[in-house]
């Protein structure tokens, strides 16, 4: 049995870290910008909170980590509306970083490659 399977190009990952309880509003932001989905899981951070002196009590060191891969024409909006939803313009709040991917492969539904495929 052959199998196939496509490789996506000009592809990025937003990673965005922001204090507990941030997530899902992070998360609705970025869909609502025209991402898929998210990957949401938990950390524990270290740092900046020892060094913001009593300022560091308000900061919580549970952190939750969203990984988001989107299509590189779409990065820059949906990465600018991820950082205003997770507040990251205040000290000790998180951050949010982008990287390159080479490569991905996902399952992608034959209609949606010939309609992409329609498109270039």
């Amino acid at each position: 049995m052959s199998r196939e399977f496509s490789i996506l190009t000009d592809v990025s990952m937003i990673t965005c870290v922001v204090q507990r309880g941030k997530a899902d509003a992070v998360v609705k932001a970025a869909q609502d910008a025209g991402a898929q989905g998210a990957t949401i899981y938990y950390g524990y951070g270290s740092g900046v909170r020892e060094r913001l002196g009593i300022l560091g009590l308000a900061i919580d060191v549970e952190k939750e980590i969203i990984i988001i891969l989107v299509a590189d024409d779409q990065v820059d909006r949906i990465f600018e509306r991820m950082y205003f939803a997770a507040e990251l313009d205040v000290p000790g709040a998180g951050i949010i970083y982008q990287t390159q991917l080479e490569k991905a492969a996902t399952f992608i539904p034959q209609d949606v490659i010939d309609r992409l495929s329609a498109n270039e």
